[in-house]
């Protein structure tokens, strides 16, 4: 019977939670490792929506991306996700940092979504040595605005936000999520375009200056691509065990 440690444990082989940033709390947050495991539900986050979508499809385990505690708990309600982990019993893994540097992890997936070639390491966390952000080629050069079309329906994002670059874009960038502190000089990497999920105003300003197409495409959206990769690579290394992606793991963001 396979327990949750045992998910923890293939999870720590290949996205190491050692790696994880200084500020990060991954790891297994909810439960001791020895529940038994039959269903298994997979989500972005650990909201109460998701964690009662896996009490009803009788879930022992919740694997997200981002941390169900990450800044400390001062107060507990019956309505919050970690009650209610408690309350139905649901254990919690989440990989974070250490999935988005891990070969394989979010970065890669995003690089695949928007199908870049020749992928490699554009900076490095230094803690870990693993990469912090990546960046590929194009298939073809595209106009900024072509290209921030093409992000936008590659991730599946109601609109994008972006900066019109100085020059077509070919070598792309990209960290997921909240990676605008990896943003490169054009002039010096080489890169025309950077793909990420927030960046600041001051991050805009500066990317108009250096002439780079930055494409800020949500932070959900960059990140949510992991989901389905890691569903499968799950499912091939617990055959026994059911794997399936969170109805309620949406974009908690709405536009007008």
């Amino acid at each position: 019977m396979t327990k949750v440690k045992n998910i923890y444990e293939f999870l720590d082989g290949w996205a190491p939670f050692s790696t994880a940033m200084s500020f990060d709390n991954a790891g297994l947050l909810a439960g001791n490792g020895e529940e038994e495991v039959q269903t298994v539900l997979l989500a972005l986050d650990i909201t109460p929506d998701v964690v009662r979508e896996a009490a009803s499809c009788g879930a022992q385990l919740i694997v997200s991306h981002h941390p169900v505690i990450f800044d400390p708990l001062k107060r507990l309600t019956p309505d919050s996700a970690p009650w209610l982990l408690a309350r139905h019993a649901i254990a919690a893994i989440c990989a974070h940092t250490n999935l988005d540097l891990a070969p394989g992890g979010v970065n890669t997936c995003l690089a695949a979504h928007l199908g870049l070639a020749n992928v490699r390491p554009l900076s490095i966390d230094l803690p870990s040595g693993l990469p912090e952000a990546l960046y590929g080629e194009l298939p073809a050069a595209m106009e900024p605005r072509e290209f921030a079309l093409h992000v936008k329906n590659a991730l599946g994002c109601e609109r994008v936000e972006f900066t019109k670059g100085s020059a077509p874009v070919r070598t792309v960038g990209l960290c997921s999520g909240a990676g605008a502190f990896c943003m490169p000089d054009p002039q010096t990497s080489g890169v025309q375009a950077f793909v990420t999920g927030e960046a600041k105003h001051h991050e805009l300003l500066a990317a108009v200056e250096s002439g780079l197409t930055l494409v800020v495409a949500g932070h959900f959206h960059t990140e949510a691509v992991v989901l389905e990769p890691l569903r499968l690579q799950l499912s091939q290394q617990f055959s026994q065990v059911h794997f399936q992606l969170a109805e309620a793991s949406q974009s908690p963001s709405c536009y007008v």
